[in-house]
Protein backbone atom coordinates (compact mmCIF):
# COMPACT_ATOMS: atom_id res chain seq x y z
CA UNK A 1 0.00 0.00 0.00
CA UNK A 2 1.30 3.45 -0.88
CA UNK A 3 1.92 5.64 2.13
CA UNK A 4 0.03 8.93 2.43
CA UNK A 5 3.29 10.77 1.77
CA UNK A 6 3.99 8.72 -1.38
CA UNK A 7 0.42 9.32 -2.62
CA UNK A 8 0.74 13.05 -1.98
CA UNK A 9 4.05 13.29 -3.88
CA UNK A 10 2.69 11.27 -6.81
CA UNK A 11 -0.49 13.36 -6.94
CA UNK A 12 1.64 16.51 -7.03
CA UNK A 13 3.38 15.13 -10.15
CA UNK A 14 0.09 14.10 -11.77
CA UNK A 15 -1.04 17.73 -11.62
CA UNK A 16 1.60 18.57 -14.25
CA UNK A 17 0.38 16.10 -16.90
CA UNK A 18 -2.84 15.63 -18.87
CA UNK A 19 -2.65 11.82 -18.42
CA UNK A 20 -1.66 10.40 -15.05
CA UNK A 21 -0.02 7.38 -16.72
CA UNK A 22 2.70 9.76 -17.95
CA UNK A 23 3.87 10.03 -14.34
CA UNK A 24 4.81 6.36 -14.09
CA UNK A 25 8.59 6.88 -13.89
CA UNK A 26 8.24 9.73 -11.42
CA UNK A 27 5.83 7.65 -9.33
CA UNK A 28 8.29 4.75 -9.16
CA UNK A 29 11.06 7.19 -8.25
CA UNK A 30 8.92 8.48 -5.38
CA UNK A 31 8.43 4.95 -4.07
CA UNK A 32 12.14 4.21 -4.51
CA UNK A 33 13.08 7.37 -2.63
CA UNK A 34 11.03 6.24 0.35
CA UNK A 35 11.75 2.49 0.24
CA UNK A 36 15.11 2.18 -1.50
CA UNK A 37 13.72 0.02 -4.34
CA UNK A 38 10.45 -0.87 -6.07
CA UNK A 39 9.13 -4.25 -4.91
CA UNK A 40 6.52 -6.29 -6.79
CA UNK A 41 3.94 -5.19 -4.22
CA UNK A 42 4.85 -1.51 -4.64
CA UNK A 43 4.79 -1.89 -8.42
CA UNK A 44 1.25 -3.25 -8.17
CA UNK A 45 0.19 -0.39 -5.91
CA UNK A 46 1.61 2.22 -8.27
CA UNK A 47 0.06 0.52 -11.30
CA UNK A 48 -3.35 0.50 -9.64
CA UNK A 49 -3.01 4.12 -8.55
CA UNK A 50 -2.12 5.20 -12.11
CA UNK A 51 -4.67 2.99 -13.87
CA UNK A 52 -2.04 0.81 -15.53
CA UNK A 53 -1.50 -2.92 -15.63
CA UNK A 54 1.39 -4.33 -13.63
CA UNK A 55 2.94 -5.61 -16.87
CA UNK A 56 2.82 -2.14 -18.46
CA UNK A 57 4.50 -0.57 -15.45
CA UNK A 58 7.04 -3.37 -15.12
CA UNK A 59 8.05 -2.93 -18.76
CA UNK A 60 8.84 0.72 -18.00
CA UNK A 61 10.67 -0.18 -14.78
CA UNK A 62 12.86 -2.79 -16.44
CA UNK A 63 13.68 -0.48 -19.36
CA UNK A 64 14.58 2.53 -17.21
CA UNK A 65 17.86 1.54 -15.52
CA UNK A 66 17.52 3.98 -12.61
CA UNK A 67 14.56 2.08 -11.16
CA UNK A 68 15.77 -0.68 -8.85
CA UNK A 69 13.56 -3.77 -8.89
CA UNK A 70 15.51 -5.55 -6.20
CA UNK A 71 17.06 -4.31 -2.96
CA UNK A 72 20.23 -2.23 -3.26
CA UNK A 73 22.78 -0.96 -0.78
CA UNK A 74 22.59 2.37 1.02
CA UNK A 75 24.70 3.83 -1.77
CA UNK A 76 24.49 2.83 -5.43
CA UNK A 77 27.63 3.16 -7.51
CA UNK A 78 27.01 3.28 -11.26
CA UNK A 79 30.13 2.83 -13.34
CA UNK A 80 29.96 4.21 -16.85
CA UNK A 81 30.83 1.59 -19.45
CA UNK A 82 30.38 3.71 -22.58
CA UNK A 83 32.93 3.65 -25.39
CA UNK A 84 34.63 6.82 -24.12
CA UNK A 85 35.00 5.40 -20.63
CA UNK A 86 36.29 2.10 -22.03
CA UNK A 87 38.94 3.98 -23.98
CA UNK A 88 39.91 6.08 -20.96
CA UNK A 89 40.23 3.33 -18.36
CA UNK A 90 36.87 1.78 -17.49
CA UNK A 91 38.53 -1.59 -16.91
CA UNK A 92 40.93 -0.11 -14.32
CA UNK A 93 38.05 1.67 -12.56
CA UNK A 94 35.89 -1.46 -12.57
CA UNK A 95 38.74 -3.66 -11.36
CA UNK A 96 39.66 -1.25 -8.58
CA UNK A 97 36.06 -0.97 -7.40
CA UNK A 98 35.44 -4.72 -7.44
CA UNK A 99 38.69 -5.34 -5.59
CA UNK A 100 38.17 -2.57 -3.05
CA UNK A 101 34.54 -3.48 -2.36
CA UNK A 102 34.97 -7.25 -2.63
CA UNK A 103 31.99 -7.61 -4.97
CA UNK A 104 31.30 -7.93 -8.68
CA UNK A 105 29.04 -5.78 -10.86
CA UNK A 106 25.43 -6.29 -9.86
CA UNK A 107 26.27 -7.21 -6.27
CA UNK A 108 25.94 -5.51 -2.90
CA UNK A 109 28.61 -5.46 -0.21
CA UNK A 110 27.88 -7.80 2.73
CA UNK A 111 27.41 -4.80 5.05
CA UNK A 112 24.76 -3.33 2.70
CA UNK A 113 26.78 -0.18 2.18
CA UNK A 114 27.32 -0.28 -1.61
CA UNK A 115 25.73 -1.80 -4.70
CA UNK A 116 27.90 -1.72 -7.83
CA UNK A 117 26.14 -1.44 -11.20
CA UNK A 118 27.19 -0.71 -14.78
CA UNK A 119 25.44 2.09 -16.65
CA UNK A 120 25.51 2.67 -20.38
CA UNK A 121 26.44 6.36 -20.29
CA UNK A 122 26.73 9.18 -17.79
CA UNK A 123 27.13 11.83 -20.47
CA UNK A 124 30.52 13.13 -19.40
CA UNK A 125 32.72 11.70 -22.15
CA UNK A 126 35.12 14.64 -21.97
CA UNK A 127 35.99 13.61 -18.40
CA UNK A 128 36.05 9.82 -18.70
CA UNK A 129 36.22 7.49 -16.91
CA UNK A 130 33.28 8.34 -14.69
CA UNK A 131 30.93 6.94 -12.07
CA UNK A 132 27.95 8.18 -10.14
CA UNK A 133 27.42 7.47 -6.45
CA UNK A 134 23.77 7.97 -5.57
CA UNK A 135 23.10 11.13 -7.60
CA UNK A 136 26.61 12.60 -7.45
CA UNK A 137 28.76 12.44 -10.57
CA UNK A 138 32.51 11.76 -10.26
CA UNK A 139 34.77 12.22 -13.26
CA UNK A 140 38.41 11.79 -14.35
CA UNK A 141 38.73 8.75 -12.09
CA UNK A 142 41.82 6.92 -10.93
CA UNK A 143 42.36 4.56 -7.98
CA UNK A 144 43.32 7.30 -5.54
CA UNK A 145 40.32 9.45 -6.43
CA UNK A 146 37.98 6.45 -6.14
CA UNK A 147 39.30 5.63 -2.66
CA UNK A 148 38.78 9.22 -1.56
CA UNK A 149 35.23 9.25 -2.95
CA UNK A 150 34.27 5.99 -1.23
CA UNK A 151 35.41 7.33 2.13
CA UNK A 152 32.76 10.06 1.88
CA UNK A 153 29.90 7.53 1.87
CA UNK A 154 29.35 5.91 5.23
Amino acid sequence: MLSPEERHEIEAEIAHYPDKRAVCIDAMKVVQKHRGWVSDEALGDVAEFLGMSVDELDSVATFYNLIFRKPVGRHVIMVCDSVSCWLMGYDRVRDHLTSRLGIQLGETTPDGRFTLLPIVCLGTCDHAPAMMVDNELHRDLDAEKIDSILEQYK
